[in-house]
């Protein structure tokens, strides 16, 4: 599986570079997301800007990582290009389940908006 991490202090972006999110990669990506969430990540934002194809293998991946950061912070999925990736998203309804944003960067402000909204509702 190729993929790329980019950790900073407040949000994670994790990039698949894969064609194809289907039953090849996805215990893998469930892997790194289960690390991951042990290590502490606290914002995670999923970049599917490479990805081409999703089958219910990776539906079920990414349904994961939005169950494992429920408690922990943020889960936004970003980078729905392929029209393919859209359709099914829309047609399992996920959409209506899940935090999706258009791109990596409003992602990233959608991410520090929650944060600052957390650490208010703490005081």
């Amino acid at each position: 599986m190729k993929f790329s991490i980019d950790k900073k202090e407040r949000y994670t972006v994790f990039s698949l570079q894969e064609d194809n999110l289907n039953s090849v990669v996805a215990p893998d990506l469930k892997s790194e997301f289960i690390v991951m969430v042990n290590e502490g990540v606290e914002n995670l934002i999923l970049n599917l800007a490479d990805v081409k194809f999703v089958d219910s293998s990776g539906l079920s991946a990414i349904l994961t990582a939005n169950r494992l950061w429920k408690g922990a912070g943020s889960f936004v999925l970003t980078g729905i290009n392929h029209p393919s990736v859209k359709k099914l998203i829309e047609i399992s309804r996920l959409d209506s389940v899940l935090t999706i944003i258009p791109t990596v960067e409003e992602s990233i402000e959608y991410i520090f908006m929650e944060q600052l909204e957390r650490d208010i509702n703490a005081e």
